[in-house]
């Protein structure tokens, strides 16, 4: 087991931003060639988990209760309590950042959407086939309008698609839904905490009344799920975190019954696949009216904690694991980043953010050289 602190000059010995992780961590990551953005609202921070020889390094960006991410096409983007943030790849920013290494990618912010408090949850890059054409666009769940929605430069949010039995777009939290899987670039899963109608009416049967939906068809796949998040496709099989017990597991394609693959010590919530792992986000939960009554909640708090499983999907075993120790206490969302062992994410660096100007090619060739950076 290896001790990591917090990436921040003005880290003390004993920060509360402390983790503890096992030895192979930092070597899976380095095998994989890639690194792991992380979310916690309850902490406001985006951490970037990066291996640095035999330790994790934890890299921490401040957002107002971060949630939902979503990476890939060099950008990145990270939705928050108000806005979904919107960061472009800018490799020429690296080598002016003071690090421990160069940073292999350098996300720049290009764009802040203001969405309200619509407690936004999981996002994905996709395409939009509403229009004319089908377009590129970041598809979001909002939860408390119980629908799945994309940007629109006019509007706050775009429905696109809500549960069939949601009768209206209203604030109200009806049925919590929260996880989104894509397929060929499309939403084709979604996970809710119950088949309600009623104003947070999920809350009243969450330990067995979670269910996942076929967003095409928009029928309900499985049932009797216990707080289900982040539905993903691997493998030609569904897999659901079903969080309420702590589990990651398979939905059977016949039954629609949930199939257990392993119990982790946490409130599983955050999912993301890559090769043949599963990165699994963990959250100590502690009884309160929103967790009381599912069975993670009952395993005595010390058995109970925050930080990243790994979880190799062919065998079904937990192989590695990073644990948070004091002020991060909840985990929602996990995107990896291939092909990116040391990423950084400029959002508070007031030097970088004033004076770096990106600008088209053409208009490049009339700046001064000696003021000219190229990636």
């Amino acid at each position: 087991m290896e001790h990591s602190e917090p990436d921040s000059s003005a880290a003390e010995p004993l920060s509360p931003l402390r983790s503890v992780h096992t030895s192979n961590f930092p070597q899976l990551l380095s095998t994989l060639n890639c690194s792991l953005a992380v979310t916690t609202y309850q902490a406001n921070r985006l951490i970037l988990l990066r291996s640095e020889g035999e330790r994790i390094n934890t890299h921490f960006r401040y957002f107002q209760q971060p949630m939902g991410i979503a990476h890939g096409r060099d950008r990145f983007a990270v939705g928050s309590k108000r806005e979904i943030t919107e960061f472009r790849n800018v490799p020429a920013v690296a080598n002016k950042i003071d690090d421990k290494r160069t940073p292999d990618a350098c996300y720049m912010p290009r764009s802040i959407h203001f969405t309200g408090d619509i407690q936004i949850h999981e996002m994905d890059w996709g395409i939009d086939d509403s229009g004319a054409d089908a377009q590129p666009t970041l598809w979001f769940v909002n939860t408390r309008f119980s629908c799945l929605c994309v940007r629109g430069s006019d509007y706050t949010f775009v429905p696109r698609w809500r549960p069939k039995f949601i009768s209206a777009i209203a604030p109200q939290d009806r049925c919590h839904l929260n996880g989104l899987c894509m397929e060929n670039q499309r939403p084709k899963f979604v996970s809710a905490l119950g088949e309600t109608d009623a104003p947070a009416g999920w809350r009243d049967n969450k330990a067995t009344g979670g269910i996942l939906i076929d967003v095409d068809s928009n029928e309900i796949v499985a049932r009797g799920l216990s707080m289900p998040h982040s539905p993903r496709l691997f493998n030609q099989q569904l897999w659901v975190l079903n969080s309420g017990d702590g589990g990651i597991g398979i939905i059977e394609p016949q039954s629609g019954k949930y199939q257990p693959v392993a119990t982790l010590p946490g409130f599983t919530r955050g999912f993301a696949i890559y090769d043949r792992y599963a990165f699994i986000g963990l959250s100590q939960v502690r009884e309160s009216a929103i967790f009381s009554g599912i069975a993670i909640a009952q395993r005595p708090e010390e058995e109970r904690w925050s930080g990243v499983a790994v979880v190799d999907l062919i065998t079904g075993e937990p192989v590695a694991w990073l644990r948070f120790e004091d002020a991060v206490q909840e985990v929602f969302a996990i995107n990896v980043l291939p092909n990116e062992v040391w990423p950084d994410l400029i959002n508070e660096d007031e030097a970088l953010l004033n004076y770096t100007f990106v600008l088209p090619e053409e208009a490049l060739l009339d700046v001064p050289d000696d003021m000219r950076s190229c990636s």
